[in-house]
Order: structure tokens, then sequence, then C-alpha cells
């Protein structure tokens, strides 16, 4: 039977020394990306080209400094930001009805309901906004009335959907049979068991959806719904085909004249980029107010981290040193 082995004595163990592991390919690419960002910058404002036989700034800035705040853009951004907004609210109501029709024990509502998504997923956005623009040549005249019967209204095609309402029209159909989808998972998202809760305590069908099963949903409905918004917002400047004047158009509209095609289209990327800024400030903060109460709760928005930061440093200066949490004396 072998002898147990003793542990080496104190003095015989050596220090362990730690290492920290090198990661020499993050340097590489940091000081590839540092040098690609520093490269891009000189380009926006130190390069010149020959325009005319005299150098010029690469990028006009101040041709986009003159026309960033004219009144043709300010016009198309209202217009823009109308379209998005009324779009979007159609897209949504749409969306809801389309959702619950789609989730139906009823057959024939079920099916009409995917048979509308069917259609306008499948069938792209511009030409709906061409159909819608070109409407008048199928319908010359509508009429309100009494099915198969008398009409009580008659109404001319081309005074109803100016360019303006079949812009409505195309962007606000498609994106309810999208708003529906989204809808829709979010309703599957949540537990049966509320469902059989609300019917266990009388509730119908329509109030469980509305009180219970929607409120629930909408943490699984608002991120997407916040992508199809900010979507949206860009996919309005389709309706430049059909000559409703937004932001894209108002640009096109100044440098057919000027010839100055690429600063208004920059003119027009910064309204877009800032425009798509405050959406995602506020899907942001919209996210964080129906995560209230789940499990999972966010991190601390920028605010409250300012906040704590600042107090953090407003007691560490009120501390006396060496007795930690005692305020000292007032300043």
């Amino acid at each position: 039977m072998a002898a147990p082995t003793r542990p080496p004595d104190r003095s015989q163990r050596k220090a362990i020394r730690a290492v920290p592991v090198r990661h020499p390919g993050r340097w590489v690419a940091a000081a590839v990306v540092l040098v690609l960002g520093v490269m891009f910058v000189h380009t926006l404002f130190a390069t010149q080209v020959v325009r005319g036989g005299q150098r010029q700034p690469r990028f006009e800035w101040e041709v986009i400094r003159r026309y960033l705040w004219s009144r043709p853009v300010l016009d198309g951004v209202i217009i823009t930001v109308e379209l998005t907004a009324i779009a979007m609210a159609i897209g949504v109501v749409l969306g809801i009805v389309l959702a619950v029709m789609r989730l139906s024990p009823n057959p024939i509502v079920s099916s009409a309901s995917w048979l509308y998504i069917w259609f306008f997923r499948g069938t792209p956005v511009l030409v709906q906004l061409l159909f819608w623009y070109d409407l008048s040549y199928l319908y010359p005249a509508l009429s309100l009335g009494i099915p198969f019967g008398p009409a009580f209204l008659h109404l001319n095609a081309n005074t109803v959907v100016t360019p303006f309402a079949a812009a409505l029209f195309g962007l606000g159909l498609n994106e309810g049979a999208y708003m529906a989808e989204i809808v829709r998972a979010g309703i599957l998202s949540v537990d049966e068991g509320q469902t059989d809760a609300a019917k266990a305590l009388g509730l119908t069908r329509l109030s469980t959806m509305r009180r219970i099963v929607l409120p629930q949903a909408m943490r699984v409905i608002i991120p997407p719904m916040g992508n199809e918004t900010i979507s949206m917002l860009k996919t309005s400047s389709l309706a430049s085909t059909i000559t409703v004047v937004e932001l894209l158009r108002s640009a096109q509209n100044i440098y057919s004249r000027t010839f100055q095609t690429v600063p208004l289209l920059m003119v027009a990327s910064f309204w877009y980029l800032a425009m798509t800024s405050v959406l995602t400030v506020g899907q942001y903060y919209l996210e964080r107010r129906f995560a209230r109460g789940a499990r999972r709760q966010p991190p601390p928005s920028p605010i409250q981290r300012i906040r704590h930061w600042l107090r953090r440093a407003y007691a560490s200066r009120t501390e006396p040193p060496g007795v930690p949490g005692v305020p000292g004396p007032g300043r």
C-alpha cells in the first residue's frame, strides 16, 4: 500500500501569476474602424471637387444649410408626418379588426381576413398606390345606397380620390395587412388561461379581448409596431410617384430647377433621420410603459441614469470623509 502524498510546504508553493488574456484582433479591428471613420469624416468636410472650373466642397454644405429650413422642405416634412400618422392609424385599427377576424371560429369571417392579408401582403405597395391613384379608370363615379338597389349619393371619383387620399388608402390598407399579423402574434402570446378565467367570470368575448387580452398583448405588439411606424415614415416617400408633395417630392421639385441633386437629397435624408430618431425615442418609452409589472424589468432609461449619477455625485460631496452614509453640514 502506497504512502499518502503530503502537500508541498508553503515555502515550496509558487505564487500564481494571473496573466490577462490578450485580444490583438480586437485592437486591430478597432484601429481599422477608427481609420475608416476618420477617412469618412475627412471626405465629408475636407475634400473638394472641381465644378464649373472652380474648386468647391464635395457635399456643398452651404447649399444644404440654405435649403434645410426652407419653406417648401418644411411643408414636405409636415405632409410626410400627416401621411405617416393617418396611415398608421388606419393600419392599426384595421389590423386589430383583421386579427380578431382571423382568430374567429367562423370560417367565413376567418377566410375573409386571410384573403385580405394574402392580397395586400402579396402585391407591392407602389402598385397599390398607383391603383388607387388611377381608380377613376375603373370607377368614374362612386355611389352610396342600398346594395343592388337605388343609390342616394353620387360622387366623382377624381374629386373624392385626390392624390393625398390615394396615398392614404394605399399606405393604410397595406399596413393593415402587416399589423394584422403583428396583433395576431401578440394575442396568441397571451396565456389561454386568461381567456378561460374571463369566461368563468362571465365576460363576453369582446370585453375579454378589450380588457384582458389586448393590454397584455401590447408588450409583444409595441416593438414590431414601432418598426412598422418607422418603415411607414420612409415608405411614405413612394407617394411622390403619384404627385403628393411630401418631403422627397419637395426636394425633387427644388433640384429639378437648381440641378443640385445630391445636396437636396441630403436635406431630405437629414429630415428622415431626425423624424426616425424621434420615433425611436417614443418607441423606447412606450415599450417601458407597457413593460410595467412584467417579471423582467427593463433597464434604466438614460434620464434615470443621469438622475442616479447626479444623486451619487451630490451624496459624495455632502458626506464627511470617513463616515459614509452620514450627511455632512449643509452648504
